[in-house]
């Protein structure tokens, strides 16, 4: 792939083209493994019950109050085709967990569009960071949002860039796509859009200062070229908003939205973090006997490189500055205004910490180009590989070790292991039941939060029910899950049952050991006797030697 114009016109080097596809490479084999492996998020749940809807009834509807934008579940459809699942119970992590991962790589491709805009030294260190940033590999395997809005927010920065090189339409369109994109993906959209807006502004502030023309600023882009970037960015997003025209509320929705989530970024105590959350999650984290974990490396050198795009212009002269600045203050920005909301998760500090890596590869190239001599820059060299190697090691251990640990930083609110057990025994008592998996199964939780994610884990099963309070309906059932809290009014409701005329069953309890779905959020299982008996029967016959049946 080679960009025509300004200083790309130059052949790229063969060397930095084989470190940059095995940069790419390492990038997949980071986060394509085991996709399967990590229990299934509240959220990322949630995404997954929606996208069923529409593989099996064609139907979405964008929900202003919940959710999020259309792009996931669209772009999941794709992978869907491709791995030939045509219900929902066909449907496994790694459909759905691949989009993510394919727009994690493409984040790293798309820096080839600034190649002239950055240098190569840049670029390589940037698609490293990018490559081994646990964060970046940990959400780039996460079913939410958040990493195609990076990588959609990038295609706005690049293609936007080599606009400005080029002055052609096509560049102008695809700037709009993404913005489309960005408008389709998240409502967090409006914090890089206004991120973006200021840090224009800034530059036309700064130019008028050194004494250029503002005029000439502004004539940057053409008239029907900012028109048909536009129109563009207008029809991406109201073909997904809309369902594909199907939907026309949804438009109107994707801007009434807006008021449900300002209200969410103030109000909410749930997610609400102090300013430096972020920051501290980055720079140094440890919880208990768990490892250190530190992307300091990659804040360090983004703080290099902000002081040299802002101070020390010609260390980077190989670069376009216009292009520095804005990484630079866009990054700043953004930093400020995610640390300033409240309202903080962990994965939405992507957004910034992908401007902090591309800074970071400036700075880096700086540091080595200001080494005087050949063994000083191999020493910054080697310490710098060394540093990527122990990120490598951290993105490892969060993605294939302490994955659903909240040891880890990543780790949020998540679904531990224990669901694996839980799933496993409701199966095997599902092949001894006369319905199978029509076998009725009820969940009391009177927080609806806690008995996510078992609406996909149980996602096969056709008869299954979920309760925030005590029911005849819900003693009813096979197996009966629920929240310590409504443990006695159930057990005297399931006593006050067996004492009608004809009621017999007794129950008894499901799980052989105390089970969490989350830390410190606990499920309690009963099955009606009768049944447990047959399952304890059926496993007494596994259990038999062939000799011995």
């Amino acid at each position: 792939m080679r960009l025509r114009g300004s200083a790309v016109s130059a052949k790229w080097p063969r060397g930095y083209c084989v470190l940059f596809l095995a940069v790419t490479v390492g990038s997949i084999a980071l986060r394509l493994p085991g996709l399967k492996k990590r229990p299934m998020h509240l959220d990322e749940a949630v995404h997954a019950i929606k996208f069923g809807e529409l593989l099996e009834r064609n139907v979405y509807r964008y929900n202003p109050r919940e959710y999020h934008g259309p792009t996931l579940n669209y772009f999941t459809l794709v992978a869907a085709w491709l791995s030939s699942a045509r219900r929902f119970a066909d449907v496994s992590e790694v459909t759905l967990r691949i989009v993510p991962v394919f727009f994690g790589v493409l984040s790293v491709l798309l820096l080839l569009l600034l190649v002239d805009g950055l240098g190569w030294p840049a670029i390589i260190v940037a698609a490293v960071l990018t490559c081994v940033s646990p964060a970046m590999v940990f959400y780039n395997r996460y079913y939410v949002q958040e990493t195609l809005l990076v990588c959609f927010t990038f295609g706005v920065i690049a293609c936007g860039y080599r606009y400005t090189q080029r002055k052609t339409v096509k560049w102008a369109i695809l700037t709009g796509v993404f913005l489309g994109l960005m408008h389709a993906t998240k409502e967090t959209c409006i914090i890089a859009f206004g991120s973006m807006l200021l840090v224009v502004l800034l530059t036309v502030l700064i130019r008028r200062r050194q004494g250029g023309s503002v005029g000439r600023t502004v004539e940057i882009v053409r008239p029907a070229h900012l028109l048909a970037g536009l129109v563009a960015a207008a029809v991406v997003s109201v073909l997904f908003y809309s369902s594909f025209f199907s939907n026309p509320a949804g438009i109107l929705d994707s801007f009434r939205t807006y008021v449900t989530y300002f209200n969410r970024a103030g109000n909410s105590s749930l997610h609400i973090h102090p300013w430096y959350y972020y920051l501290q999650m980055l720079v140094c984290f440890k919880c208990g006997s768990g490892p250190l974990w530190t992307e300091g490396l990659i804040v360090l050198l983004a703080v290099v490189g902000f002081t040299v795009v802002i101070t020390r212009k010609s260390i980077i002269s190989s670069g376009n500055s216009q292009l520095l600045r804005f990484i630079a203050l866009y990054t700043l920005v953004m930093t400020i205004a995610y640390s300033a909301i409240p309202y903080k998760t962990p994965w939405c500090m992507l957004g910034f910490l992908h401007g902090m890596i591309l800074l970071a590869g400036v700075g880096a190239a700086a540091l080595v180009k200001l080494a005087p001599k050949l063994l000083p820059r191999l020493v910054v060299i080697c310490l710098l590989a060394a540093a990527c190697v122990h990120l490598f090691w951290q993105a490892y251990l969060a993605n294939y070790k302490y994955y659903a640990d909240s040891r880890t930083p990543y780790v949020y609110a998540h679904t531990t292991t224990d669901i694996f057990a839980m799933v496993q025994r409701i199966e095997g008592i599902a092949e001894v039941h006369e319905d199978g998996k029509g076998m009725p199964i009820h969940f009391v939780c009177p927080d609806r939060h806690d008995y996510w994610p078992f609406p996909w884990y149980l996602r096969s099963f056709s008869n299954v029910g979920y309760w925030d309070k005590v029911t005849d309906n819900v003693i009813s059932a096979a197996i009966v899950i629920a929240s310590p809290s409504v443990e006695q009014e159930l057990i005297t409701r399931l006593f006050e049952l067996q004492q009608e005329p004809g009621k017999i069953n007794l129950y008894v309890g499901l799980f052989d050991s105390y089970v969490e779905i989350r830390p410190q959020v606990e499920l309690r299982g009963y099955i009606t006797k009768d049944l447990w008996d047959r399952f304890q029967q059926r496993q007494e016959r596994s259990a038999q030697s062939p000799a011995d049946r």
